[in-house]
């Protein structure tokens, strides 16, 4: 009753796609904020805070309104209604697949952007976490690839359960980022070894 009424309509998915984006992007900010508020005198992370090349800018200067984030939402969410308009002359398989490829996804990194938050605001205001540990790029693409590669058997395996397309959605787009993470993490690894390799005299 409750997923016939989500697909019954296109504003259902809409309404819950741009606030899961929106979610992202403030979340996004939100860490990036407290880590640099001294998480990161503890956890150092290599380059930018941001994943994605495309909002690294934006995030790196904390900018609350960005119109690259603005583009990017209208493109999705145009793109979602064209969907929906597609999938009801073809069938609900197409809207409901393309719906779990994009909320799953967004789903997924809310989770770690409230693990980072509780993270982050435990070691801002105790001693939870003592020295210093740094986080090379590489190995930060290798940690978001492996954990998406997670998420996708997870929502395969739940797919062979429900059978549902939504689901199957959030398998394919979870496969599909992980393998683009680990593509950077491998373009970036030559990069890194070169940083750090000692002069030689």
């Amino acid at each position: 009753m409750t997923l016939s009424f989500f697909f019954s309509s296109v504003w259902p998915c809409l309404t819950v796609w741009v606030l899961l984006y929106i979610s992202d992007y403030a979340l996004t900010i939100a860490c990036a904020r407290l880590y640099r508020s001294g998480v990161n005198e503890k956890l150092v992370f290599e380059g930018s805070y941001e994943i994605t090349p495309f909002f690294q800018r934006d995030i790196d200067s904390l900018r609350r309104v960005s119109p690259r984030f603005l583009v990017m939402l209208f493109v999705t969410t145009f793109l979602l209604a064209t969907v929906w308009y597609l999938s009801a002359q073809s069938g609900p398989e197409l809207f409901a697949f393309a719906s779990g490829s994009m909320i799953l996804l967004e789903l997924t990194v809310h989770i770690r952007h409230l693990r980072n938050l509780f993270m982050f605001r435990a070691m801002r205001k105790s001693d939870c976490v003592r020295g210093r540990i740094e986080y090379s790029r590489p190995f930060i693409l290798r940690m978001s690839s492996d954990e998406l590669f997670i998420f996708s058997a997870f929502f395969l395996l739940l797919f062979i359960f429900t059978q549902s397309w939504f689901v199957l959605g959030g398998a394919a787009t979870c496969l599909s980022t992980a393998m683009k993470h680990r593509r950077l993490a491998r373009k970036v690894a030559p990069k890194a070894a070169v940083a750090v390799q000692p002069e030689t005299t």
